[in-house]
């Protein structure tokens, strides 16, 4: 019984949040976008150039298609401040009628005013169409109105977008009245070339085109703009209504203090609102200088922190006892202060719409080093801590080598090398005096070598040795290697030298000793050779004589012996 009641309780539940969801459907109402307010019949934008538009203006403008003012530099708050306005606008019959929109003048345009793309980045590329109160929500916007003009067909964004210094789409020259800010702050409003839309000297930071330029250095420009801006007869007649008709309105404009003025009116094509030449009156007499008329009609919507405060005209759908806001193209956000970049280029914070830059740093992005080149000359590179020195260089300013028996980045490394040598301050590598060699030069030179790196070839006699650091033929008793034969010499030259130097002179030369020597041996040869003589002259005189000498045998018997002598 238990798992029914749980199940019949699951089922419940279940048929409940369906019930809601299904309600949820039906009160998702989206507009029908009944209220459509064209310019051209078919397409958008004239198609004469530049050069047609210049030439047909009014010489009291030379060759100038737009107007330039500084925008206003505004460092307090609020950011912006918006009034509601109901005024009594009186009729052509002699009738007079209410109206109600908003104006809202934003104090310092270049940095909280921007041109949004629907939804956000990437909306145009996308061909999305977005409500004002979706695009604003995400954005954060204080104030938001509807800006660009928008394909019918196929919902793609029209003519010249850039939003916050991104060119998002080129209208390739189209001639309508545009609005944009420069880069250093410069507020344009008018006809421009596609050159000055691409000029990036002083490059548009936000930029929209709209349709009809109101005002001219505050006179009506609506005349001229008829004739700018529509070269065919088949839509001068849909033009002309465009302007002439009661319709909701928007458009933005500045005033002599250089502030960008947001007008909104609401309305209702051929019923209520303003027609652009009441619009012009009206922004004339409030002090707007120059003025671009911008999406109407249905598409005028007005926004104030996320929510909706202007009474769109379109019904919506399913319900059409309802009014729908339309989803439009681009939009005019009014935002809090935001730095250039966001990040302040990632060196600082973003405080009120200003960078506050980390030591280091400066600039109004914080992308500009405090430490400048050449600040850290040949040796360094300049950085938020100051000059980073390169191996082998020490200092403030990177000039001066490092110390004796250092090297490497910092100095930080202490060498290794022997018998008094040096190392390279940038990789610590040992330079070897004369005389050494090896990676820390801890060899002296082998015999018959000299000088750096030992070279040089010694240049002494009998293989001799020579000093290994200055190379010349000087004897070394103190060498440990294979020198035997040339020390051998030159010790027995040093004796014979010693020897000759203290033994006595001799009194006779070494050829009379000589003839003394053989004077002696003939004296003492002379008798000798005389004997001899003497001895051989006997023998030859007298010859030989026989001595008869008796001898007895073993048995008595007499035996007798002859000599022979020599007489």
């Amino acid at each position: 019984m238990a798992t029914s009641s749980a199940r019949r309780q699951s089922v419940r539940l279940l048929l409940l949040y369906l019930r809601v969801w299904l309600l949820e459907s039906k009160d998702a109402r989206t507009s029908t976008d009944s209220d459509v307010l064209l310019p051209y019949a078919h397409g958008h934008g004239p198609s004469h150039s530049h050069r047609h538009v210049r030439d047909c203006q009014s010489v009291a403008h030379g060759s100038i298609t737009y107007e330039t003012w500084p925008s206003r530099s505004y460092s307090s708050l609020p950011v912006a401040e918006s009034t509601v306005f109901i005024s009594d606008m009186p009729g052509r019959s002699g009738s007079s009628r209410w109206v109600y929109g908003h104006m809202t003048v934003v104090q310092d345009p270049l940095r909280t005013l921007s041109v949004l793309e629907p939804g956000g980045s990437g909306g145009c590329e996308k061909s999305h169409r977005v409500t004002v109160v979706e695009t604003a929500e995400t954005a954060g916007c204080l104030y938001a109105q509807n800006a660009g003009y928008f394909n019918t067909t196929t919902d793609g964004c029209l003519g010249n977008v850039v939003s916050d210094g991104r060119m998002v789409r080129d209208g390739g020259g189209v001639q309508n009245a545009q609005f944009g800010i420069r880069k250093d702050g410069s507020l344009v409003f008018g006809y421009l070339s596609q050159e000055d839309v691409l000029d990036q000297s002083n490059p548009f930071v936000q930029f929209v085109s709209g349709v009809v330029w109101l005002l001219r250095n505050g006179e009506v420009y609506i005349n001229q703009s008829l004739e700018a801006e529509c070269d065919e007869l088949v839509d001068q007649e849909m033009f002309r209504n465009f302007v002439d008709v009661l319709s909701a309105r928007t458009a933005v404009g500045h005033d002599a203090n250089g502030n960008v003025v947001l007008f909104h009116v609401d309305g209702r094509t051929n019923e209520r609102g303003m027609n652009l030449w009441e619009v012009a009156d009206f922004l004339k007499k409030n002090g707007v200088i120059n003025a671009v008329n911008l999406d109407g009609g249905g598409s005028s919507s007005f926004v104030v922190n996320g929510t909706l405060a202007s009474y769109p005209p379109d019904q919506c759908k399913p319900d059409s006892r309802w009014r729908c806001a339309r989803r439009v193209s681009t939009i005019l956000c009014v935002h809090r202060r935001r730095c250039q970049p966001e990040n302040c280029s990632g060196n600082g914070d973003c405080v009120d719409g200003r960078c506050r830059c980390q030591e280091g740093w400066q600039g109004a992005a914080c992308d500009s080093l405090v430490c400048q080149p050449p600040a850290c000359g040949p040796h360094g590179v300049c950085t938020a801590n100051g000059c980073v020195c390169a191996a082998g260089w020490r200092g403030k300013n990177c000039s001066q080598g490092c110390f004796p028996g250092y090297y490497g980045d910092g100095c930080r490394h202490t060498c290794v090398c022997f018998n008094g040598a040096s190392c390279n301050r940038v990789d610590g590598r040992c330079v070897c005096p004369p005389g050494f060699y090896g990676n820390l030069c801890e060899k002296a030179c082998p015999p018959g070598f000299f000088g750096v790196s030992c070279a040089e070839r010694c240049q002494c006699d009998d293989q001799c040795p020579c000093d290994p650091h200055t190379g010349s033929c000087v004897s070394n008793f103190d060498s440990r290697l294979n020198r035997g034969q040339c020390l051998a010499k030159q010790m027995f030259t040093v004796w014979r030298q010693q020897e000759e130097a203290y033994r006595d002179k001799p009194y006779l030369t070494e050829q009379t000793w000589l003839i003394i020597t053989v004077v002696l041996a003939s004296l003492l040869l002379v008798p000798l050779v005389f004997h001899f003589m003497r001895a051989s002259r006997r023998w030859l005189l007298f010859g030989y004589s026989y001595t008869h000498v008796p001898l007895s045998n073993a048995n008595g018997d007499k035996l007798s012996l002859r000599l022979l002598q020599l007489h």
